[in-house]
């Protein structure tokens, strides 16, 4: 569609022209419900849009941006306009401007059923209509005529019409006046934030209250909202709980009070995302209300999300980057500072450790692609803004952001924080007005350190070298050793700790000296640890201070291999498995071993999202990195020893619990089926695990790609849960099953045809692609090849990023399929970037688990 993709030059000659003084936007939402147009266009809802800008050269021309089936009328300071000529589909174009001018947009939109814009969800259990808006980074043009780029703020006022019965909710405190839902002005905020909630939402209140240093007191309502059928399990005293924490904890660190007024929390249906921070109106994946039990891993993380989107508030949200290019400045201090709180404040005191095993899992993968980009990105449109909310931008940058605190003191951290916001406050950012407030406050000149962690890509990794005495009873040199690879050579400055370790008359591994240093150089001598009794491990970011792949010296791996177990700290094993698993990634661990090493010591593992991540780690080792002929094999390793934890782990445990989904997704024996099927029934039971309904669906995903539950099956199930979230897990079961049909039938439904929701194309694709069935989806390669650009051409971003990325052909691990990837992007060079780069991507994990698979071939010769 011409001009939907807009580039930054465009917004940026359009934000030097205009500056915005304020919106008003009135919705009508009565056709959300009922039986909708009824003539195969899709379902639209009325919006008016009236916004007061001027332009610093009248005369000059320019446009607003609207994506709508139609628009009824359009008016500029009193001129109607004709729609067929100024509405492209995309554009409206504006002529003339005035110094001071005034649209008025009427127009049909269409709601959405990708999660783009207002989505509309259906829900089968009750039947009621629930709405939520999601825009970033550029689909408020959905919903409303307006100037889609972050730098041009505006107040807003909206009023909506909505179904008698209903409530609205949006970013400022709402009332409902003759029909209309009118609410308050906002402060000056970007489009891709502002926010629309409306349905029959089951809504919990509460309150948080605050003096202020100045002797104020601050009160924030706080609402906590989710679907009806949902309320039975939606525990809003947890929820309230870690926000008033999250307030506390951002209260007395940045000094500058919550600027929004009230502060919801709404956990919708269908959500692309895991959140999003909407000030006042913050949005969730509903998955976060807990149909059934899960670990404490899982309320960690929506803890850690609630603090992350709340965070926003200050960075991203008072305070914005100019575009896309600086999405680090909201998104890379909200993952900082979402662990930063769940320690300093929640009671997921060891919450750093997630944060080593698992977001820093995401940023090795991201910078090691070759699509890697430096943490302030080249962002050249929208389509490239969409796909870097990566782990670059996030977890790198949340890493990043770490060491900072290590370099420049955690006080000199926090006070330019403050004076960030003070100085900035409803305004917009760029790198050095970050960095200039940090320069004060630490007294570092912040420019060297700017270039090398954030403006260039890839991953240092660092390595130990130990010199013993002649005795070999004595560290005589312990130097570290900086690598870079050759695509992105640089050498970063690390301040990191360097552990030794050695093994205890009682068999565990105990720390017995720690030193703390800059590593600059390709090589950097430790001299304080020289002298000092030989170490049997050397583990250099202990701690994790830095952001690196560490590596081992041969004693430390043989170590690992045979007490890993006995190290007692815990952020130390988690630092462990992580340098393994990217060794296991790099092809220089065999995949066999890792897993061997999971089998032998994650049964002992204390921390639950360390369990549950090795469980991942494992899996995807077997699936991608091992041998083909060592597969089968490596995968009765994997269900033998999950049955065994199962059995061991204590009765009602979160780590039984944990073991029993990881026994599932490993299981694919007659006798493991049968198992699978036996506590199903109730004729089987495991002391102490409660078969819920969500672990139900677990057991069954298996029993169908095995067919050994047929539709029929599924459709009891369905029948047992027939709500949204058995819908999702039914339609995933069905698209597993092993048969040709079953597959040609879901790729029918996911490639050539839109008539499912983004919620129901992700659980298919998910069901699609079985690693026991290689070979019956093997056509599909081909095919697949053949219908990207078409599907990145004709369905949403959201959409044909799932599709691109979900429907590789990764299963197909030959290098013929290398072979073909490379064939689709030497005839398309011309494709859509943002398309390439999702290919590109996963070329680089096909070609990067066939070097892990020749790896393990060489181990099993």
């Amino acid at each position: 569609m011409p001009g939907e993709n807009l580039s930054r030059d465009e917004a940026r000659e359009r934000a030097a022209l205009l500056s915005v003084d304020g919106y008003e936007v009135f919705l009508d939402l009565r056709s959300a419900v009922g039986d909708g147009d009824g003539d195969g266009e899709p379902r639209t809802f009325r919006s008016v849009t009236t916004v007061r800008f001027r332009c610093n050269e009248p005369g000059a021309s320019s446009f607003a941006d609207l994506l709508a089936p139609r628009v009824t009328s359009v008016s500029l300071n009193g001129r109607d306009l004709d729609p067929g000529e100024v509405f492209d589909g995309s554009r409206i174009a504006l002529e003339d401007l005035a110094a001071e001018n005034e649209l008025v947009v009427d127009a049909q939109c269409a709601y959405s059923r990708t999660g783009e814009g207002l989505h509309r969800f259906v829900d089968p259990e009750d039947g009621e209509v629930y709405l939520y808006t999601q825009y970033e980074p550029a689909d408020a043009r959905r919903v409303f005529a307006n100037f889609e780029q972050p730098d041009l703020k505006a107040p807003y006022r909206f009023e909506v019409r909505a179904p008698e019965g209903w409530t609205v909710w949006g970013n400022g405190a709402g009332e409902l006046v003759d029909g209309v839902w009118r609410f308050a002005e906002t402060k000056p905020i970007s489009t891709y934030i502002t926010c629309v909630v409306a349905g029959p939402y089951h809504y919990v209140t509460d309150s948080y209250s605050r003096t202020l240093e100045d002797g104020t007191k601050l009160e924030i309502p706080l609402g906590a909202m989710c679907r009806r059928t949902l309320a039975p399990y939606f525990d809003a005293d947890d929820i309230f709980l870690v926000t008033k924490q999250g307030l506390d904890f951002f209260h007395e660190h940045f000094d500058y009070p919550y600027p929004f007024g009230k502060y919801d929390q709404a956990f919708v249906p269908e959500y692309n995302l895991g959140a999003m921070e909407n000030p006042g109106m913050v949005t969730f994946r509903e998955e976060y209300v807990f149909r059934g039990k899960v670990t404490q891993a899982s309320y960690e993380a929506r803890a850690n999300v609630i603090l992350h989107e709340m965070a926003h508030m200050w960075f991203g949200d008072l305070v914005t980057m100019e575009w896309w290019d600086d999405l680090w400045l909201k998104e890379s201090f909200a993952d900082f500072m979402g662990t930063f709180a769940s320690v300093g404040a929640t009671r997921f005191k060891d919450a750093w450790i997630t944060f080593a095993n698992r977001r820093k899992a995401w940023a090795y993968r991201a910078d090691q692609l070759p699509s890697t980009h430096p943490i302030t990105a080249d962002i050249r449109d929208l389509q490239d803004a969409k796909l870097n909310f990566d782990g670059i931008t996030y977890a790198k940058g949340a890493s990043v952001l770490k060491q900072l605190v290590a370099y420049v003191g955690q006080d000199a951290f926090l006070e330019g924080a403050r004076r960030y916001f003070k100085r900035h406050a409803y305004g917009n950012t760029r790198l050095g007005d970050l960095l200039s407030v940090l320069g004060e406050t630490s007294g570092r000149d912040m420019s060297a350190w700017a270039r090398s962690w954030l403006q260039t890509a890839g991953v240092n990794a660092l390595t130990p070298q130990v010199l013993l005495d002649t005795t070999g009873g004595r560290v005589a040199e312990l130097a570290v050793v900086q690598e870079a690879p050759e695509s992105y050579p640089e050498l970063r400055p690390h301040r990191i700790v360097v552990g030794l370790y050695r093994r205890t008359p009682e068999g565990t591994l105990e720390r017995y000296a720690r030193a703390e240093t800059d590593v600059h150089e390709p090589r950097t001598v430790v001299a304080e640890l020289a002298g000092l009794q030989a170490p049997e491990l050397v583990l250099v970011n202990d701690e994790d201070l830095t952001y690196c792949k560490t590596r081992f010296d041969a004693t430390s791996l043989e170590t690992l291999r045979t007490d890993l177990g006995g190290l007692t700290d815990p952020l130390a094993r988690a630092l462990c498995w992580s340098a393994l698993w990217n060794m296991t990634r790099d092809g220089l661990l065999p995949a066999r071993e890792f897993i061997s090493l999971v089998l032998r010591f994650a049964g002992g593992e204390s921390d639950i999202g360390v369990v549950q991540m090795l469980h991942a780690w494992a899996n995807s080792a077997l699936t991608h990195y091992a041998a083909p002929a060592w597969r089968e094999t490596g995968g009765e390793l994997l269900a033998e020893g999950a049955l065994r934890e199962l059995r061991s782990a204590a009765p009602g445990s979160e780590h039984q619990l944990a073991w029993a989904r990881f026994f599932a997704a490993v299981a694919s024996s007659e006798p493991d089926l049968r198992l699978l099927r036996d506590l199903l029934d109730g004729t089987t039971e495991v002391e102490g695990l409660e078969v819920d309904q969500e672990l139900r669906w677990v057991f069954l995903e298996p029993l169908a790609a095995h067919g050994a539950a047929d539709e029929s099956v599924l459709a009891a199930e369905l029948a047992r849960d027939d709500t949204a979230s058995g819908k999702r897990h039914q339609v995933r079961c069905l698209a597993a099953r092993p048969q040709a049909a079953v597959k040609a039938q879901a790729w029918a439904q996911v490639v050539e045809s839109d008539a499912l929701s983004n919620a129901l194309v992700e659980a298919t694709i998910a069901g699609f692609a079985q690693p026991s069935q290689r070979e019956l989806t093997a056509p599909y390669a081909q095919l697949y090849f053949a219908a990207i650009e078409r599907v990145w051409r004709e369905r949403s971003i959201q959409i044909g990023m799932d599709v691109v990325r979900g429907l590789f052909p990764a299963l197909q691990d030959r290098p013929e399929t290398l072979e073909a990837t490379d064939a689709w992007l030497a005839a398309h060079e011309d494709a859509a970037p943002a398309l390439r780069r999702l290919v590109l991507e996963a070329r680089d994990d096909l070609a990067r688990a066939l070097r892990a698979q020749a790896c393990d071939a060489a181990a099993g010769r």
